[in-house]
């Protein structure tokens, strides 16, 4: 099962060490401000899309064992040196 949601735009389940052990991390794409100091942040918004990321990770425990929300880059290009 993978994670879905009208507020996230691509969602995948990473693994990395962390205290010795790997641990699976769900990624979630969003074209949601995550700051809250912006003036397009809405928590309500953003609270729905963490709120459904960790029900997700409390009903799949094998797929990952947290989650993270974050930006894509809209031009990356733009921020190569």
């Amino acid at each position: 099962m993978t994670f879905s949601h009208p507020l996230a735009r691509a969602a995948k389940a990473w693994a990395g060490p962390q205290y010795e052990k790997m641990q699976r991390t769900l990624i979630i794409v969003t074209t949601l401000a995550l700051d809250p100091k912006s003036k397009q942040y809405k928590k309500k918004m953003v609270d729905r899309l963490a709120s459904a990321a960790a029900e997700y990770v409390a009903a799949n425990p094998e797929e990952a064992s947290g989650f993270v929300l974050i930006n894509r880059l809209r031009d990356w290009s733009a921020h190569t040196p």
